[in-house]
């Protein structure tokens, strides 16, 4: 039976973002799961929900034997450092060298395709070219990507199939796997690459516009799957990821298959008209009285996303701008806990708290003024008096739609109190995508009138069938909701800021 040889390299680069994600961002395991090598892999990532579990179940499905070579994931951030991205390169280019000693018959890639090292800004093709050197043209390489992806011409050459998720919030992770482990079915059994065909967007689309679950993203993604059946195609549009400062970040619309060139024509005809692509953002201080116009009138919590310092774009999920706009406008007031803001990573903080213990009341400086693409810092750190109202290990598993299954670890975690406003602090980075992770401090969101959330589209998933209204909020912070903001330097000209 086929050997097939599986590998892992996710990282989203926001190059405008303050950290790096070096060798301790892949091994931690805090909202990703930790890097594991050999044969730990597939028990460490069976049965939740991201690209190689699906891939996995796929292949023994057909049978085929796997040999487990690294998998490396990391949250979002700046740029992945030499010594982290050498040290994954190394390890899977090792394993392929060895594999090839028994038999090997493809390569399947988990990757995110929007990683920018320090030393390489298309990483994921440099990884690929590595891999070529060692095995040469015809050994079959299959990949996944994020719907994020920014997808390079390199890539595109080196693989035989990649293929990207469909919906934002990812929900379809693990249905991705399976679909590029079909793809690897069919290049074994042909035993030549199918007709590809790409087309590049020329201008960036803005994450908050991107959501599978709104127009335009729904309508395009339903035509995709339609066009598939028709021309018996494997397509995919990755609206890319508007914050990686190199040549070609820009979405791309591509397709594998006899029918792929007419497919993609069309797809591409349906994906390009720019001006369906502008997304509604509010001001925080707006943001947050909308809110309590609302929440008075609602049975369900109105939830404002806190786009701009989305730790799954590359913020630190530190800034305090929706924080203060709450606090101004008295919210915790009107709604005594009733009103919820998380995640805010801040570890002094959650370990005052547990040297504190349940009970006590703490005078703490909380959050950070942070660099913001504007040159001017965040807003400042909240300054007053908290109610430690619970404590936690800050590990739990996520239940959620989007990444079920998956174990996170961010360390001490606490609920404080200030002003009626309740604010779910944590020791580690993660995105607020999951209604499980305010839980483990004892904050639960559908029981909230609002809900502040440090996400951009993700939390759409868990948050939005228990909300009443969803709003988009810009405060000060690290990621720019419009990507026209932000001071790009490699970026050619013939690639649009906006749409």
């Amino acid at each position: 039976m086929p050997r097939i040889l599986i590998a892992g390299y996710q990282h989203e680069t926001n190059t405008f973002a303050p950290s790096l994600a070096d060798w301790d961002a892949f091994t931690r395991g805090d909202s990703f799961p930790a890097y594991v090598r050999g044969a730990e892999m597939q028990a460490a990532l069976n049965g939740i929900n991201i690209p190689v579990a699906g891939f996995i179940d796929a292949a023994r499905q057909q049978g085929w034997t796997l040999l487990p070579s690294a998998w490396a994931g990391a949250i979002p951030s700046s740029y992945v450092t030499r010594d982290a991205f050498e040290r994954i390169a190394a390890a899977i280019v090792d394993d392929v060298q060895a594999a090839r000693i028994g038999g090997l018959d493809g390569i399947y890639l988990d990757l995110h395709g929007a990683a920018v090292a320090e030393h390489a800004d298309d990483s994921e093709g440099e990884l690929l070219m590595r891999l070529r050197e060692v095995v040469g043209p015809g050994l079959p390489i299959v990949a996944s990507l994020d719907l994020h992806a920014n997808v390079t011409e390199r890539m595109l050459r080196l693989a035989d199939a990649l293929v990207a998720y469909r919906s934002y919030p990812h929900v379809d992770m693990a249905v991705t796997g399976e679909r590029a482990a079909a793809l690897m079915a069919r290049r074994l059994r042909s035993g030549r690459r199918d007709r590809l065909s790409a087309k590049r967007l020329p201008y960036l689309i803005p994450l908050n516009a991107q959501s599978t679950w709104m127009q335009p993203a729904q309508g395009i993604y339903d035509e995709l799957q339609a066009l598939d059946h028709e021309h018996d195609s494997v397509l995919s549009f990755c609206m890319g990821f508007p914050a990686s400062d190199f040549a070609e970040c820009a979405p791309m619309v591509w397709g594998h298959g006899d029918g792929a060139v007419r497919a993609v024509q069309r797809l591409y005809a349906r994906a390009a008209e720019p001006r369906q692509w502008q997304p509604d953002y509010l001001e925080a201080r707006d943001a947050v009285a909308q809110a309590l116009a609302r929440a008075g009138q609602a049975d369900k919590p109105v939830v404002i996303a806190d786009t701009q310092d989305n730790p799954g774009a590359g913020g630190d999920s530190n800034t305090t701008g929706l924080l203060h706009a709450l606090l101004q406008q008295g919210a915790g007031r009107r709604y005594p806990g009733q009103v919820a803001l998380g995640l805010m990573f801040d570890p002094a903080a959650a370990t005052a708290a547990h040297q504190a213990g349940v009970g006590a009341e703490i005078e703490l400086s909380l959050g950070k003024a942070v660099p913001t693409f504007s040159g001017q810092p965040s807003d400042a750190p909240v300054q007053g008096r908290f109610k430690v109202l619970a404590l936690a290990d800050g590990r739990c598993t996520l239940t959620g739609p989007m990444m079920t299954g998956v174990s996170v670890r961010l360390g001490p975690s606490a609920c404080l109190e200030i002003d009626g406003v309740r604010v779910a602090v944590v020791s580690g980075k993660k995105q607020l995508l999951d209604r499980e992770l305010l839980r483990m401090v004892g904050i639960h969101a559908e029981q909230m009138r609002i809900v502040v959330v440090k996400s951009s589209n993700h939390f759409r998933a868990d948050f939005t069938p228990h909300a009443s209204q969803v709003l988009v909020a810009k405060a000060a912070g690290p990621m720019a909701a419009d990507p026209a903001d932000l001071p790009w330097r490699k970026l050619p000209d013939s690639i649009r800021r906006r749409p």
